[in-house]
C-alpha cells in the first residue's frame, strides 16, 4: 500500500463502513479493515471480495448476517502499517451502537507491539467516520502532532453530522438493528424515512416524507440545517446502488454550499447495505472549528 509516508509520521486506520472511495484512501494512505458479511455459502470480507451490488442482488434470497472483522484481518492491517515504518497510528471506527467493532479492534492494538495506537468511536457510520478519518488524515499529512491529534479528533467526531434516506425499514427491522426508530415507514403510502445517528450511536429517525423525491430533498434540507456560523466543512453523499439519487443530492447541496474544502462522495458499504437494504442515499456535513 502507498501509505504517503513522506507527508505523515502518523497512520490513520479505519473500518469499511468509513464509505469512503478507494481511490481517496489510497491517496491519503489511509488503512482499512474489513468486517465481515456472512452468506450460507460463505463469508465475505466487505469491499474486498464482495461488492454492494453483489450485495443488493443477493438480498431477495437471503439477509446475510453482519460480523465483526477477524482478528487476521486487524492483525494484518497493524502490521502493515507496523511494516510501513510508522510507530503511532489512530484508530477510527464505525458506531459502538450497531457494532462491537470499536472494542475488538482497540483490544487488540493495545496488545500489539511496535506501535503506539489511540482507537476512537465515531458514534457514526458511513459517511460519519469516512469524514472523521478523512479530515485526520488531512492533518496528519500537514503535519499536526500525535498529541495535537488526540485532542482534535474528538471535537471532529461532536461535529460530524450525517443523515440517510432509506425505501424501506424492513431489512433494519429483519437485522435486528432497528433501534430507536419509531415505527415502520408505510409502503402503501409511500413513506419514506430519514435516519440519522442518535448520541448513544443507535439509528434514529428524524422525519418521514411521503415520496422519494420529497425525502431526498429534506435529506439535503437536514444536511443545510447545520449551524456553520462561516466555519470551513467537508460535504458528503453516499449512495447504495442509486448514483442519480446520490447525485441530484450533492447537486442541492452544492448550489447552497458551492465551497467545501473537500467533497467525499461514496458508495453505501455492505455492511451498512446489508442492513438498510438498496437504495439508500446519505448525506452529510462536517464543519471544521478553528484549526480542524
Amino acid at each position: 500500500m502507498d501509505t504517503s509516508r513522506s507527508r505523515s509520521s502518523i497512520a490513520v486506520i479505519t473500518d469499511s463502513c468509513a464509505d469512503l472511495p478507494p481511490q481517496l484512501a489510497r491517496e491519503m494512505g489511509i488503512y482499512i479493515i474489513p468486517l465481515q458479511i456472512i452468506f450460507s455459502d460463505r463469508a465475505f470480507s466487505d469491499g474486498v471480495d464482495i461488492t454492494p451490488d453483489e450485495v443488493y442482488q443477493r438480498l431477495p434470497q437471503e439477509v446475510p448476517k453482519t460480523s465483526l472483522p477477524t482478528g487476521e484481518a486487524v492483525l494484518q492491517v497493524l502490521k502493515q502499517v507496523r511494516e510501513d515504518g510508522y510507530e503511532r497510528a489512530i484508530i477510527i471506527t464505525f458506531s459502538s451502537g450497531l457494532s462491537g467493532t470499536f472494542h475488538f479492534v482497540e483490544g487488540i492494538a493495545a496488545e500489539f507491539s511496535g506501535l503506539e495506537t489511540a482507537a476512537f468511536d465515531t458514534l457514526s457510520g458511513s459517511l460519519g467516520t469516512g469524514a472523521v478519518a478523512l479530515r485526520t488524515a488531512q492533518l496528519a499529512a500537514a503535519g499536526r502532532s500525535w498529541e495535537a491529534l488526540l485532542e482534535t479528533v474528538p471535537r471532529l467526531i461532536a461535529n460530524v453530522r450525517v443523515f440517510f434516506c432509506v425505501n424501506t425499514l424492513e431489512y433494519l427491522k429483519k437485522g435486528g438493528r432497528i433501534g430507536l426508530i419509531s415505527s415502520i415507514a408505510g409502503t402503501m403510502l409511500q413513506i419514506k424515512p430519514v435516519l440519522t445517528f442518535a448520541p448513544d450511536g443507535q439509528l434514529t429517525d428524524l422525519a418521514k416524507v411521503r415520496g422519494r423525491q420529497q425525502s431526498l430533498h429534506k435529506l439535503a434540507q437536514l444536511v443545510l440545517d447545520v449551524p456553520l456560523e462561516d466555519r470551513r466543512f467537508l460535504l458528503m453523499v453516499a449512495h447504495g446502488g442509486t448514483p442519480a439519487d446520490s447525485a441530484a443530492v450533492r447537486d442541492e447541496l452544492l448550489a447552497a454550499l458551492p465551497q467545501p474544502e473537500t467533497l467525499i462522495e461514496g458508495v453505501i458499504d455492505c455492511t451498512l447495505g446489508t442492513h438498510v437494504g438498496p437504495g439508500l442515499v446519505g448525506a452529510g456535513i462536517l464543519p471544521l472549528d478553528d484549526g480542524d
